[in-house]
């Protein structure tokens, strides 16, 4: 599975929070973040439902839009990848460091220890000859 983009990971923010939402409602939302038009808004979810990031349902004469990622995994996967990839971290992340987060509230601090743990492990596993 690809990891969502930044501005990806902005609109699956949102959808995460309050959904469904309409691109209209998503762009209105994320124009101040973002600084795009609403074209790049409704293309960014189109290449998202590709991705199998977002669902489109269409309600009415709207398109409405859902994210199809789990929140907790997605967060899990995209912090352990950063802290890999930028700081040279190898072992789980102190989930401490998500007390404060607005995204992740404390009945979820457990599920993303325990996914940060996974992850850590999985990329600490030795590979397999056929991996090599």
């Amino acid at each position: 599975m690809h990891q969502p983009t930044a501005p990806e990971l902005e609109i699956l923010k949102l959808l995460w929070l309050k959904q469904p939402l309409t691109a209209r409602e998503l762009h209105d939302e994320l124009e101040p973040v973002l600084g795009w038009g609403y074209s790049s808004t409704r293309k960014t979810l189109e290449r998202m439902g590709e991705k199998g990031f977002v669902a489109c349902e269409t309600l009415g004469n709207k398109n409405s839009y859902r994210a199809l990622l789990d929140k907790m995994p997605t967060l899990a996967a995209f912090a352990q990848d950063f802290a890999r990839r930028v700081f040279e971290l190898n072992g789980p992340l102190p989930v401490a460091m998500f007390a404060n987060s607005k995204l992740v509230n404390a009945d979820e601090m457990a599920d993303l220890e325990k996914l940060l743990a996974e992850l850590a492990q999985q990329h600490k596993a030795p590979l397999k000859d056929d991996e090599a």
